[in-house]
């Protein structure tokens, strides 16, 4: 059983002597609830330690209070102590100090962690002081534990809230909690919370705030909102009428109460509980026909439950707001079970699952009972209350607020979303606003306006618009003003000075502003173009000229060409169409950027123009190609000596980045009309003699012929079939042994790829290998050769030679690729060969284009096992300056120093000195391209570790190895 009984106090004697009755000593799980209405700390200490003699055992949990409920009635200024006695329901008590705790927040989750330990059921808490965060203390508790049923309220003293204190039998606190937990398997424990809000009026936004203190609401100090909406007999007795007409705070998809607990100096409040910046806050106000709907529900059902203890939580404002009710609740209680409890500042409320929160104009309880099970019995109390006169005359105005915030709310929106509207036209608007009345003064300006202009609104309203304006608008401006006047909508454009001086050019629209049938003024909206036109001008420019050197671009230049060629027809006259393209300027780009780069381009572009004859034309089309038209001097003579003095200004060092640089140029020349009748024709035979003079190795001029379109055209041809052919099967892979010298052992072979066209026939490698790098056809072909050959060659490890490697070369366009390692990782893992049977074979110019990258991938490659090789090793550039540091596993010599290789011969020593280099990096080295028994003999005498080449054998068809390999089986066998 939960059994609850009351004694009043008076002294101590009739304390002790009310104990000993009812042998109070004799039980170990007694809870001990004091509510006194005397706030002096010596009565507090001195009750408290009498009590703790007497009941060493007890748990005490008690508080200073504004009423208290004593067997279902209400006392005031007298201490009311309640004893408890539980048969299963083990209690701990708890009393903390918040000076202890960074803030309440902390608080509260300290307390939920012992209450968790404890295994708590229900939890009773009687905060204390003005530094006391109830919502955040609740907030800590329910972070840690959601699912605690918590009751209880804030201590106080009939208005002076700051004095109140909470105390146990282990100490007294004026700014901590005091609570009690509650922990059984048997103990039944039923929550209510009775509390119903009414919003009305206005509604207020929260313009600062720090914590629980509010400065401002929309702007203005809370005590002026107090004051006008609440009048000076509510401030006069804050915080006692705080819970009165509390704020609504939505919060949690909730509407929760904030409540005043203090007025400060300065004019704003302190309530009870955080409160931040952009939130809304609504009066309220207890909708007491609700309440007494709701507590007669509850009460039918507790009555059938029959509970062994009510502890009551009320709301001290309840109590002077509607004594009657309220004293009439508490008798129906105490029919159903003792009923004790205390009038608070704030009733602490939180069922299972539920928001935690302090309520305020409430009542809340524990209903408690430790009944093995409970039972529900037949309704046996009648619960009715007869409404007073005071409460008709009460609903009738709850029925009247009702209804006025009803008819203020749909005011207040429809002004709300025409003003809206209004301010989103005006206010809002990107565009500057303005009116003006018949004579042309302005009688209003938008924030757009005064921001564009940078006068202020004072400086502007009431002078005339037309003072703003030059001398040179003004009668252009007053016609549109009188247009506008007369119903006709006016746009036009004007240029405006700022208050700076600034000029500017303006957009502005003119419309009338009528009223009741009869123009009034004017409207104005205007937006500034000034920089609109500055954009059209340089879309202009951008559409038709290059952007780095100012020179025509294609289109124009095509333009400008198709333009003299009409002429030409006309007069019979020459043209000379030249095209310009720099020699190896990737090399610039690659070593300095792309932004040193067009630094070059420009100055080459300046070079070329100063060199030019009369009726030039030049233009840029991109990258590093120009374009020039010679319309006077198209003789051949003529347009060779105006190229060549441009290739000589072109080859001048140049300067960049603190270094010095040589570049030069190759022309071609098609000429009007032996070349061509239009501008396409003879920009394309340009470029094909550009071509020509490029694979000459440039710094040339070339004029076109036919012979050269033939060759294109053959180009294109083979262009065309190899972008076909490796859908069509036409690649196929030939495989060269390699021969370990010391041993004459075969440890693999080099994959070389071929092309057999239906057509052509076999294409060399020299052929087609350029040319599909040259269009990026090589990134394809030479993945499939990668997976082919690493396909091949697992199978022939299938087949019983296991330790067979194989080498692919791989291109510098390939390797540069960021998904490169990726590939190889892809074609090792589908062959299902090992990494360290495959060797990747790359040159030394593919190194050069990017040496940290390059570096960066070769050591990816070395970290998944694949092997690393520098093919034709000796004929890149800077070779020894960044060989040291290639994390490489080969060095292939270049067939140029083999095939010469005799002991008689130069090459000898540069062959011994590249394998002693490799021996000394540590590096294996191959030569290829041998041919001889004598180069065979001299390579062994040099200690080089491999080779291949025709004397060895020439590239195998796969049957051809394959039958090679039986046979290499047979013979070491």
């Amino acid at each position: 059983m939960a059994q609850t009984i009351t004694c009043l106090y008076k002294n101590i004697s009739e304390l002790n002597s009310f104990i000993d009755l009812n042998e109070l000593t004799e039980y170990p799980n007694l809870l001990v609830q004091v509510f006194t209405g005397t706030p002096e700390s010596l009565f507090i200490a001195k009750l408290q330690k009498e009590m703790s003699d007497k009941l060493p055992l007890a748990h005490i949990a008690g508080c200073s209070t504004s009423g208290e409920i004593h067997e279902g009635r209400i006392t005031e200024k007298q201490t009311i102590i309640c004893f408890t006695i539980f048969e299963k329901t083990e209690i701990k008590s708890f009393l903390l100090n918040r000076s202890d705790f960074k803030d309440s927040y902390e608080m509260g989750k300290a307390l939920a962690r012992e209450l968790a330990i404890f295994n708590t059921e229900a939890v009773i808490i009687f905060p204390a002081g003005f530094d006391v965060d109830s919502t955040d203390l609740l907030e800590g508790i329910n972070e840690t534990q959601p699912n605690m049923v918590i009751s209880g309220g804030l201590a106080g003293d009939n208005g002076l809230f700051q004095e109140g204190f909470s105390f146990t039998q282990d100490g007294i606190t004026s700014d901590g909690l005091v609570a009690v937990a509650l922990q059984s398997g048997d103990l039944s424990v039923r929550h209510f919370e009775n509390y119903q809000w009414q919003e009305i009026g206005k509604s207020f936004t929260v313009t600062k705030a720090e914590g629980s203190i509010i400065y401002s609401l929309d702007d203005k100090r809370p005590l002026t909102i107090l004051k006008r909406y609440l009048g000076d007999a509510f401030i006069k007795e804050l915080p006692k009428s705080g819970t009165e007409f509390p704020f609504l705070l939505q919060y949690r998809g909730e509407k929760v109460s904030v409540f005043i607990i203090k007025l400060l100096e300065n004019g704003a409040i302190k309530v009870n509980r955080r409160v931040e910046a952009g939130e809304t806050l609504t009066f309220a106000y207890a909708n007491l026909e609700d309440i007494i709907d709701r507590s007669l529900k509850e009460l039918k059902q507790l009555d059938q439950i029959s509970p062994e203890s009510i502890f009551i939580y009320n709301c001290m404002a309840r109590k002077q707001f509607a004594r009657d009710f309220t004293e009439k609740e508490l008798t129906m209680f105490q029919k159903i079970a003792p009923s004790n409890g205390f009038f608070s500042y704030g009733e602490i409320s939180c069922r299972k699952g539920g928001l935690p929160q302090m309520i305020g104009h409430s009542l809340t309880y524990l209903a408690l009972s430790e009944n093995s099970a409970e039972s529900k019995k037949e309704q046996q109390n009648e619960f009715v209350y007869e409404k007073t006169a005071q409460f008709n005359t009460i609903t009738s105005l709850t029925h009247l607020m009702h209804a006025s915030q009803d008819d203020i709310k749909a005011l207040n929106s429809s002004l709300k979303t025409s003003e809206q509207y209004y301010k989103s036209l005006f206010d809002n608007n990107a565009d500057f606003v303005y009116s003006t009345d018949l004579k042309g003064n302005f009688t209003s300006v938008n924030p757009a306006f005064e921001k564009t202009f940078g006068y202020s609104r004072e400086e502007i309203i009431g002078k005339t618009a037309l003072s703003y304006v030059s001398d040179m608008d003004v009668q252009r401006v007053r016609m549109h003003f009188y247009r506008a006047l007369r119903g006709k909508e006016q746009y036009y454009n004007v240029y405006i000075d700022s208050k700076t001086g600034e000029k500017n050019l303006f957009q502005l629209k003119n419309i009338p502003i009528t009223v009741n049938g009869e123009c009034v003024g004017i409207y104005g909206t205007g937006r500034n173009i000034t920089e609109q036109k500055k954009i059209e001008e340089k879309i202009t420019e951008l559409a038709f000229f290059d952007r780095d050197t100012g020179l025509p671009n294609r289109m124009k230049f095509t333009e400008q060409l198709e333009m003299q060629l009409k002429r030409a027809r006309k007069k019979q006259k020459n043209i000379a169409v030249l095209s310009i393209d720099i020699d190896r300027f990737k090399i610039i780009n690659d070593s300095l950027g792309h932004f040193a780069g067009d630094m070059v381009l420009k100055e080459i572009s300046e070079r070329i123009e100063r060199v030019l004859p009369s009726g030039s034309y030049l233009g840029r089309f991109s990258g590093d190609k120009f374009t020039l038209v010679l319309s006077r001097e198209a003789a051949v003579d003529k347009v060779m000596k105006a190229s060549k003095k441009i290739l000589d200004e072109i080859s001048h060092p140049l300067f960049q980045s603190d270094q010095e640089f040589i570049v030069t140029a190759s022309i071609g020349v098609s000429l009007y009309p032996d070349d061509g009748s239009d501008e396409h024709i003879l920009l394309k035979n340009a470029d094909i003699a550009t071509n020509r003079s490029k694979l000459q190795g440039g710094n040339r001029v070339t004029f076109f012929s036919m012979e050269m379109n033939e060759q294109a055209m053959v180009r294109l041809e083979l262009e065309s079939y190899l972008r076909k052919a490796l859908q069509k099967n036409e690649f196929y892979l030939c495989y060269q042994p390699l021969i370990d010298l010391e041993t004459g052992n075969l440890y693999g072979s080099e994959a070389l790829i071929r092309w057999n066209h239906p057509k052509l026939g076999l294409v060399s490698p020299g052929e087609f290998i350029p040319l599909a790098e040259e269009t990026g056809l090589i990134a394809d072909i030479g993945g499939w050769v990668l997976r082919s050959a690493c396909h091949q060659n697992r199978r022939w490890q299938m087949l019983g030679h296991e330790s067979l490697s194989i080498s692919v070369n791989v291109s510098a366009y390939q390797f540069q690729q960021p998904g490169f390692l990726q590939e190889v990782k892809m074609a090792l893992e589908l062959s299902g060969m090992e990494p360290q049977y495959l060797t990747l074979e790359l040159t030394e110019s593919t190194m050069l284009r990017n040496v940290e990258y390059s570096i960066q991938v070769m050591q990816s490659l070395q970290d998944i096992g694949v092997k690393v090789s520098i093919d034709d090793f000796g004929t890149g550039y800077s070779s020894l300056s960044y060989l040291k540091d290639l994390p490489i596993n080969t060095l292939k010599i270049d067939r140029s120093f083999i095939n010469n290789l005799r002991l008689n011969t130069s090459d000898v020593a540069i062959v011994k000195a590249i394998i002693t280099m490799g021996h000394g990096l540590s590096v294996k080295v191959v030569a290829e391209g041998v041919e001889t028994l004598e180069q065979i003999e001299i390579l062994k005498e040099l200690k080089c570790h491999y080779a291949q080449g025709f004397y060895i054998h020439k590239p195998l068809m796969t049957r051809d190895f394959e039958e090679g390999l039986s046979k290499y089986v047979q013979t070491h066998s």
